[in-house]
């Protein structure tokens, strides 16, 4: 532990036992030093923060963080708490409460990574580097390194869902994310399949094309598949659906600008099946698990899509057109029709920043929304959202409601007057079959509004935890059906 130049003291209700050695080594009486900092106010809230310069030895600074209640909750907001602090420089000493378990440890190493995420383009003061190194210790001999290595995965997903979802749309487009998706299956063992334009339209998959007609940048639809080692017929089978709009200006039914600006992030639920699938086989995943990135750039041009417009998509079902910004479930609803049809999964779940309303019913970075047909599935969801602070809240599918969607032209249309999450969900319900279903609708944890918790300003990536914990748990389908 010797020779770092800044030492952090995780503290919760009190220091932890291998700070009394800590301050030994450092010549200063940490029990002391919490008290004076408490009494100008450092409280042992999660994330919490007072660093203490020395003058003497080869350790530079002390750093008290709050652990909270010691939750793994909260243990993932001090690590990342530290992992800011830590910028630029190159190593942090870390004591951590002895015993501390196996949840809260990995919730820890998460907050670290996520923490750490910072996306430039800047060519004048770039920002500082994330700390070079982390050590840890809780003052006992007890080798977790397994338990450290699974939250840097989990962790690292919720960075590259992040990353995709800040990358701006005059670089990421259909065939960018198409690329990248490609190059991330290939160095995590995926397979990788892409549907261009001529082969959307042959396959008739009516709604990605109607979308991405408007651009001159061509949609796509890309397709993710893992096996797990010794997979046999009775291995369950999962496929995410995850919407994939690079650019959402809303069409012919344009945005404000208000509206318009942060929809470079519209394939956050794409990018979070991205990055689950990413991490699965290095987690050791035990289910099938196949990603559908349903990709597509909505734009207003003398090509683009319209109002009145009937669509049909992949499978005949019919849609007519009331409103171009409701375009996200056109694309999810080729998707989800492919997946019934083409692939027979045992669950189905779609991910995606879909509607403005659950906004309205949520509010802002507390939860997520979250639709099933199935009560089991909807549980171990909310299971994994729990545990990967990407927290889901059950919301209604009444039948009651499908009337506002019906019209005597098509099947359905795509935008209604009235509970416009709801509606939106209902609409994609027609295409699922009898599978055992769950839609997703996280616009209201895309954006964090500043640097807060594990969260940067801007994007969250908002699905990858969740997704990654749910499908790397014991029995991901277990009650299903």
């Amino acid at each position: 532990m010797h020779g770092s130049s800044t030492w952090v003291v995780v503290v919760g209700d009190e220091l932890p036992a291998a700070a009394k050695e800590a301050g030994e080594r450092l010549g200063v009486d940490l029990d002391r030093l919490l008290e004076a900092q408490r009494g100008t106010g450092f409280s042992a809230a999660a994330g919490a923060t007072a660093a203490y310069p020395l003058l003497t030895g080869d350790v530079a600074e002390v750093l008290l963080v709050g652990a909270g209640d010691g939750s793994a909750k909260d243990l993932r907001h001090a690590g990342a708490a530290i992992a800011r602090f830590g910028r630029g420089k190159d190593e942090l000493t870390t004591v951590v409460a002895e015993g501390i378990d196996d949840a809260a440890l990995q919730a820890f190493a998460e907050g670290v990574v996520l923490g750490s995420f910072s996306y430039t383009q800047k060519t004048v003061d770039p920002g500082q580097p994330a700390v070079g190194t982390v050590a840890l210790t809780d003052g006992s001999d007890a080798a977790r390194q397994d338990v450290i290595d699974r939250g840097v995965v989990i962790g690292r997903t919720g960075w590259l869902a992040r990353r995709l979802a800040i990358t701006p749309s005059n670089e990421k487009d259909p065939s960018w994310l198409a690329a990248r998706a490609t190059e991330i299956a290939t160095a995590t063992g995926l397979v990788a399949t892409v549907w261009d334009e001529k082969r959307l339209a042959a396959d008739g998959f009516g709604g990605i094309l109607a979308v991405g007609k408007g651009s001159t940048r061509p949609p796509r639809f890309i397709r993710l598949d893992y096996v797990p080692a010794g997979a046999s017929k009775k291995t369950p089978y999962v496929v995410l659906v995850g919407k994939g709009i690079t650019y959402d200006t809303g069409g012919l039914s344009l945005k404000p600008r208000e509206g318009m600006v942060s929809m470079k992030r519209d394939m956050t639920g794409g990018g979070s099946v991205i990055a689950t699938l990413s991490a699965l086989r290095d987690l050791g995943a035990n289910v099938r698990v196949t990603g559908l990135i349903c990709a597509a750039e909505n734009m207003p041009s003398g090509s683009a899509y319209r109002p009145d417009d009937v669509i049909r998509h992949f499978g005949g079902r019919t849609t007519e057109v009331k409103n171009t910004d409701a375009e996200g479930r056109l694309v999810l609803a080729d998707g989800l029709a492919y997946a019934v049809q083409e692939l027979k999964p045992d669950v189905l779940v779609d991910v995606a920043t879909l509607t403005g309303a659950i906004k309205v019913s949520l509010g802002a970075m507390l939860y997520g929304g979250m639709f099933a047909t199935d009560d089991a599935l909807a549980d171990n969801l909310a299971d994994a959202g729990q545990v990967s602070g990407e927290d889901l809240w059950r919301m209604p599918l009444p039948a009651e409601y499908e009337d506002l969607i019906s019209t005597p032209i098509a099947d359905s249309v795509n935008s209604s007057k009235g509970p416009g999450s709801i509606t939106a969900a209902l609409f994609l319900k027609a295409f699922t079959g009898d599978v055992p279903w769950a839609h997703l609708d996280l616009s209201s944890i895309a954006e964090s509004p500043g640097e807060r918790f594990e969260y940067s300003t801007g994007a969250t990536g908002a699905g990858a935890r969740l997704l990654t914990t749910w499908l790397a748990s014991d029995t991901p389908t277990s009650g299903i059906g």
